[in-house]
C-alpha cells in the first residue's frame, strides 16, 4: 500500500524517493499552470520530464532508468491534486 503525501500546493516542490531492486532515485515534482514538471537524479546529472499528470512527468524524467522505470513508479506515493497518482 502506498503512503499518502500531503496535498501539493501549486508551485510547491515535492521530493520523493523511488525504489527498485538496484537502488533508489530522488525525484522532485512541482505543478505549474496545470502541468507537472519532474526532475530525477540520474547518473549523468539531473533529467527533466513534464506532463499533464505527475506520473507522466516522472515517466519522462526517468528515461535513463528505462529497464526499471515500472519498478520505480510502482513505489510512487499518491500525490495530492493529481487524480492519477492516487
Amino acid at each position: 500500500m502506498r503512503d499518502e503525501l500531503p496535498s501539493v500546493s501549486r508551485g510547491q516542490v515535492q521530493s520523493v524517493q523511488l525504489h527498485a531492486d538496484d537502488g533508489q532515485v530522488e525525484v522532485r515534482l512541482v505543478e505549474l499552470n496545470g502541468r507537472w514538471l519532474a526532475s530525477a537524479d540520474a547518473p549523468d546529472g539531473p533529467t527533466l520530464g513534464y506532463g499533464r499528470t505527475s506520473f507522466e512527468a516522472l515517466w519522462n524524467a526517468l528515461t535513463p532508468y528505462e529497464p526499471v522505470i515500472g519498478d520505480l513508479l510502482a513505489t510512487m506515493p499518491a500525490i495530492g491534486r493529481d487524480g492519477e497518482g492516487s
